[in-house]
């Protein structure tokens, strides 16, 4: 699928955007920008008599939105660059919403109208303000090396994640993260001399960092606090209790290594259908003895419990039975075993699907194949007698059995190793007996004994 704002060349083939991938979470030639918004109101007209909403919402790198008062009243629409106010100097940034979809933002970060948090939108970035911008932020990646080698020099306990310059190149932000309270007065002293730039230092937490960065996740998809989720709500472990998972760090933990935040998306399903199971502390008394409970199916409704006697051995009942137990239980009633709980359930088959298409198995290549030559030489090779083959039984095992499918026909005698055979004795008088056939070695033996007594005649 092409994106339409690419462009093509002029042979016809598209000339992409360079973003790496990046379409989907920003905006087309941005590679870099992120949790990119549609504007689903544009279309619509204002109701008679109502001004539009002159306060809009600028991304700068990595995500980073802020709300500025358009007072100035300019023409602006979104995706223009604009010079907003900032302190000191001024800022260069990327117009991502506007109209009344800024009213639902402002309202979601609890941000008034007439908050000082809001500054002004001084003019829309002309060329010069644009070729300033993309000079400044060409120097990020050099700034965060050298600064990372002073940060090596003074020995601090940081990590510098991130460098973001301000549009007119006179401040730049230096993002980092620290476990403990970090002095870095020096560090910002060595930095201002090394850049010539006034400096300003902001501590983020790991998931920001993650956030900034960005990456892939172990389900092979774009990290979500990078492309669309705002919010970090706390994660606990509780939540993957509840949903019956295992409680491995190296599992549950994403790239940030902190609890993954899509443990938070499904826990409100798990907590309602958990509504109508029992507690996992509930014994069950039967006539056999007590059960406890092992494990469950929460959307099959299937529970595992075993008796404190006879840990080896599980059974399995549904919330009902296990809800008529503890019934039973409360009327000081035991109920009858789990045995018979058990032989109830109707388990239904699992429904194997035929190849009506003729397509072959996928793991058809990961079984070796023997040649030819191997399984002929098998066939020939001769099996004496109280040798096992290769299936654990001997070759009289299997002519037994075979007798025993087919009783009318008649077995073969079985040669002994080393013992000369004889030839078939004859049955009557006047029947010839069956001559013992030759071999070819014998043959070609004779033959050439045959042949050098001529020669030596």
């Amino acid at each position: 699928m092409a994106c339409g704002s690419c462009g093509t060349t002029e042979n016809g083939v598209p000339k992409g955007c360079k973003s790496n991938g990046n379409c989907g979470t920003g905006t087309c030639g941005s590679g870099s920008e992120k949790l990119a918004v549609f504007d689903w109101l544009s279309n619509m007209t204002l109701p008679s008599g109502e001004e539009r909403f002159n306060i809009f919402e600028i991304r700068f790198k990595n995500g980073r939105k802020h709300f500025f008062k358009n007072t100035e009243n300019l023409t602006i629409s979104m995706g223009d660059v604009v010079a907003v106010e900032s302190s000191p100097g001024h800022d260069v940034g990327t117009v991502s919403l506007a109209g009344e979809l800024v009213k639902v933002q402002m309202k979601k970060r609890k941000i008034s109208h007439d908050s000082e948090e809001i500054k002004k939108i001084y003019r829309k970035a002309s060329q010069k303000d644009i070729d300033i911008w993309q000079a400044t932020r060409a120097k990020e990646v050099e700034t965060q090396r050298r600064g990372r080698e002073i940060l090596g020099r003074l020995g601090l306990q940081m990590k510098l994640s991130d460098v973001e310059y301000q549009g007119d190149g006179n401040k730049a932000t230096f993002y980092y993260t620290a476990e403990a309270r970090v002095d870095f007065r020096q560090l910002i002293r060595d930095l201002a001399s090394a850049f010539s730039i006034r400096v300003e230092m902001k501590q983020v937490g790991a998931r920001q960092e993650a956030a900034r960065l960005g990456g892939v996740g172990s389900c092979g998809r774009e990290l979500c606090c990078s492309t669309w989720l705002t919010d970090f709500r706390k994660v606990s472990t509780s939540a993957a209790r509840y949903q019956q998972l295992s409680l491995n760090p190296l599992k549950l933990s994403g790239q940030c290594g902190k609890l993954k935040c899509c443990l938070n998306f499904e826990l409100d399903t798990y907590l309602d259908a958990l509504k109508s199971f029992p507690k996992q502390d509930v014994v069950l008394k039967t006539e056999k003895g007590e059960a406890v409970f092992i494990k469950m199916d929460i959307f099959k409704k299937h529970l595992w419990y075993t008796y404190k006697q006879e840990r080896f051995k599980w059974f399995r009942l549904t919330l009902e039975q296990v809800q008529e137990i503890i019934e039973l239980n409360k009327n000081d009633e035991k109920s009858v075993s789990l045995e018979e709980y058990e032989s109830d359930i109707e388990i239904p088959e699992k429904v194997n699907f035929e190849d009506a298409v003729g397509q072959d198995s996928l793991t058809r290549f990961d079984a070796p194949k023997t040649s030819k030559r191997r399984r002929n030489n098998r066939k020939k090779k001769p099996v004496a007698a109280g040798v096992k083959l290769s299936n654990g039984s001997s070759q009289k095992q299997q002519q037994n059995r075979k007798s025993k499918q087919n009783p009318n026909q008649k077995q073969k005698p079985v040669a002994k190793p080393g013992a000369n055979t004889k030839p078939n004795q004859p049955k009557a008088e006047g029947v010839k007996a069956n001559k013992p056939r030759r071999n070819n070695r014998n043959r070609n033996n004779n033959r050439s004994k045959n042949g050098n007594d001529s020669q030596e005649k």
